[in-house]
C-alpha cells in the first residue's frame, strides 16, 4: 500500500477519535448542566413547599386525616422570613455556589473564558459578586441592631414575669420596650451599620484592590481591645442598600440561543441566585436606604429551575406591600411578631392600674411568654445566622479569587475585570 494511504488512514483514524473525545466532553458538559438545574430546583421547590404549607400545619394543629404516626414524627419547616428560614437559604446559596464552580472551573480550559459570552459574563460576575460582598456587610450590621432589639425585649420580658406585677416592673418594661419601638423607625439613611446612635463615618470599601492593602477583612478588636462579632466596615450617607440590589440586577439576561445550552447558563443561574439571596436578605434586615426595593426582580418564569424562585420572590413582594414602615425594620418574622408584642404591651403599660384585674393579668402573661419565646428563638438563631452571612462573605470572596487565579494565565479578557 503506498504511504500516502497510510497516512491518509492514520489521520482519518485521530479526526475519528478527536471528534468521539469532544463528542464524550460534550455530552458530560451537557449532563452537568442538567444535573446543576435539577438540583437548583430541586432545593428551591423545598422552600416554596413550606411556604406554601397551610398555616394549621405549621402551627402543628391536629387534623382529622393525619395519622398519629405522622403527627408525631412531624417537624413543621420554619416559617417564610424567619430566622431559621434564612439559615436554610443561606446554606442552599452555599451548595448551588459549591456546585457551579465545580461545573464552570474544575477540569476547563481557561481559554474559554476568554471567548464570547463568557468574556463579557465573567466580569459581570465578579462584578456582581463585589456588591454581595457589601450587602452581606450591611446585612451583619443589620442583624447586631436586631440583636439589640432582643435584648431590650428580654429587658421588658424579665420585668413582667415577676409576680405580682408592680409599677417598677412596669415602668422598667415600658422603658425598654418604647426604646425598642423607636429603634426600628429609626431613619436608615443616617443611623446604619447597627450603630443605634445614629453616627456615620465615609465609606470604606470591603474589597480592595488584588493583591494591596485592601480587601475583605473582619476586624475582631476595637481600640480597647473587647472582641467584635461584625465587619469592619462604615458607608456613606448616600450609600443604599436598594440601589444596589438594582445594580446587581440592572444586566441580568438570560442566555438564548445557543448559549442556553453553554457554560453562560449556570453562569446566569449563579447570578440569579446570589441577586434574589442578597434581595431576600435586604427586604428582612435592617439595612441602609431600601427605600425603592423592588418587589420584582427579573426572573425567567419559562424556565424550570426558576420557577420556585419566581413564587418566592412573589410572596416575599407581597409581604413587603403589606409593611406600612417600608425600609425600616423588614419583614424578619421574628422581628415582625416582636413589634406586635411591643406595641400591645405598651397599651398595657400606659393604662396600668394595681392590682390587676385577674382576666388582664392572663392576657398580659400569654403575651409576655410570647415574646419570652421570640426571645429565645432569637438569641438561639441570630449568631449562627450572622456567622452564615460570614461564610457567604468569605466563600464569594475565594470564589472570586479562584476565577481571577484560572483568568491569569490566559490573554486579559476584552472587557477589564472588576478589581
Amino acid at each position: 500500500m503506498p504511504t500516502t494511504d497510510n497516512q491518509g488512514s492514520f489521520l482519518n483514524l485521530i479526526s475519528i477519535r478527536r471528534n468521539q473525545v469532544t463528542a464524550m466532553d460534550n455530552d458530560q458538559e451537557l449532563e452537568d448542566l442538567e444535573l446543576f438545574q435539577k438540583n437548583v430546583a430541586d432545593l428551591f421547590s423545598g422552600f416554596l413547599a413550606s411556604a406554601e404549607e397551610p398555616s394549621s400545619a405549621k402551627s402543628g394543629v391536629e387534623t382529622i386525616d393525619s395519622p398519629v404516626t405522622a403527627r408525631d414524627n412531624y417537624i413543621p419547616p420554619p416559617p417564610l422570613l424567619s430566622i431559621s428560614w434564612f439559615r436554610n437559604l443561606l446554606d442552599a446559596f452555599l451548595c448551588c455556589e459549591a456546585e457551579f464552580k465545580a461545573v464552570l472551573v474544575s477540569g476547563r480550559d481557561p481559554s474559554q473564558f476568554t471567548r464570547p459570552p463568557l468574556d463579557r459574563l465573567i466580569p459581570d460576575l465578579l462584578e456582581r459578586s463585589i456588591k454581595a460582598l457589601d450587602v452581606c456587610n450591611a446585612v451583619t450590621h443589620g442583624v447586631e441592631l436586631v440583636r439589640h432589639w432582643q435584648k431590650l425585649a428580654q429587658i421588658a420580658v424579665t420585668a413582667l414575669q415577676q409576680n405580682p406585677i408592680g409599677e417598677g416592673q412596669v415602668r422598667r418594661a415600658r422603658k425598654a420596650l418604647t426604646a425598642l419601638l423607636a429603634s426600628t423607625v429609626f431613619d436608615v439613611k443616617e443611623n446604619s451599620n447597627g450603630n443605634v446612635h445614629g453616627k456615620s463615618a465615609e465609606r470604606s470599601w470591603s474589597f480592595g484592590r488584588r493583591g494591596g492593602g485592601g480587601g475583605a477583612t473582619m476586624n475582631n478588636k476595637d481600640p480597647n481591645g473587647r472582641n467584635l462579632s461584625s465587619f469592619s466596615w462604615s458607608v456613606a450617607k448616600s450609600w443604599s442598600s436598594a440601589k444596589q440590589i438594582q445594580a446587581m440586577s440592572a444586566n441580568l439576561a438570560a442566555p438564548r440561543g445557543g448559549e442556553s445550552t453553554g457554560l453562560a447558563l449556570p453562569v446566569y443561574i449563579i447570578s440569579t441566585i446570589l441577586v434574589f439571596v442578597m434581595w431576600a436578605l435586604v427586604a428582612a434586615i435592617p439595612c441602609q436606604e431600601r427605600t425603592g426595593l423592588a418587589t420584582h426582580l427579573p426572573l425567567p418564569k419559562q424556565l424550570a429551575w426558576a420557577q420556585p424562585l419566581v413564587s418566592l420572590q412573589e410572596k416575599i413582594g407581597e409581604e413587603w406591600k403589606k409593611k406600612e414602615k417600608k425600609g425600616n425594620a423588614g419583614l424578619l418574622e421574628e422581628v415582625h411578631r416582636m413589634e406586635k408584642l411591643a406595641q400591645s404591651l405598651v397599651e398595657f403599660a400606659d393604662s396600668f392600674v394595681f392590682p390587676m384585674e385577674e382576666e388582664k393579668a392572663t392576657a398580659v402573661a400569654a403575651q409576655v411568654k410570647e415574646l419570652a419565646e421570640i426571645c429565645e428563638k432569637m438569641e438561639e438563631g441570630l449568631g449562627p445566622l450572622q456567622q452564615q452571612v460570614r461564610e457567604v462573605f468569605h466563600r464569594i470572596v475565594r470564589s472570586r479569587a479562584e476565577v481571577l487565579d484560572v483568568l491569569d494565565p490566559v490573554t486579559k479578557l476584552p472587557t477589564p475585570v472588576p478589581y
